[in-house]
């Protein structure tokens, strides 16, 4: 089915990425890549050119027409996402990928002993993969993520908006979990459109957001 993203070249991101702790122990999260694979089904099946870049999750049956580029660790999809941005021009990203906050200050070259009676790991801040995306293409159309648990709307939206004014992506996916139930925002610095109650709902109305943006021939 042909839309207005049709053809659009789109770079998605999904999935947890890992930092190292030592040769074999890594810190992560339970990030399932859902939503980004959701999305880049649904934009291929309206003609988009779609790349995923898919983090540590379980093997998926995509459809052939769509990219994929597998990352584990944190290095790896800033390395590829820079790479892929610098080498290609993408209409869209729409970076999804739960990517780690902290990182060890160390990572030991060897696996430490499991002997040990105790171990204290210092961690620091990574580096923000998104903040990188307009300084290398400001053209492009960025939407991003920002989850927060137990969030009331107001504070969920406020705290998405200065993730807008910092890294400038077009829109922003606000989304939280009260109550075991999901609960997501399409954001941008005038509107929000939302509530909506499920990844699939999410899906659908991003894609009709993105469909109505005044795109250029």
């Amino acid at each position: 089915m042909a839309t207005r993203l049709a053809q659009k070249r789109i770079l998605i991101t999904a999935g947890p990425t890992w930092v190292p702790i030592d040769t074999v122990r890594v810190i992560s999260n339970i990030a399932t890549g859902e939503t980004g694979i959701l999305l880049a089904e649904k934009l291929q099946a309206q003609g988009a050119k779609v790349t995923l870049l898919l983090g540590p999750v379980e093997s998926c049956c995509l459809n052939k027409k769509i990219k994929v580029l597998r990352f584990k660790f944190f290095d790896e999809l800033r390395r590829i996402m820079v790479r892929e941005l610098k080498a290609k021009k993408y209409d869209i990203v729409i970076h999804s990928a739960a990517v780690s906050d902290y990182r060890p200050l160390k990572a030991y070259s060897l696996k430490v002993k499991s002997s040990l009676h105790g171990w204290a790991l210092k961690l620091v801040p990574t580096e923000k993969i998104i903040d990188l995306v307009k300084k290398i293409d400001h053209s492009l159309f960025l939407v991003g993520f920002k989850f927060e648990s137990w969030q009331n709307q107001k504070i969920l939206i406020d705290k998405t908006r200065a993730l807008l004014r910092r890294a400038k992506p077009d829109l922003v996916i606000a989304n939280t979990i009260k109550r075991n139930k999901y609960e997501a925002y399409i954001v941008n610095l005038k509107d929000v459109f939302g509530p909506l109650e499920n990844k699939e709902a999410l899906c659908r109305k991003l894609i009709a957001v993105m469909g109505g943006y005044r795109w250029g021939s």
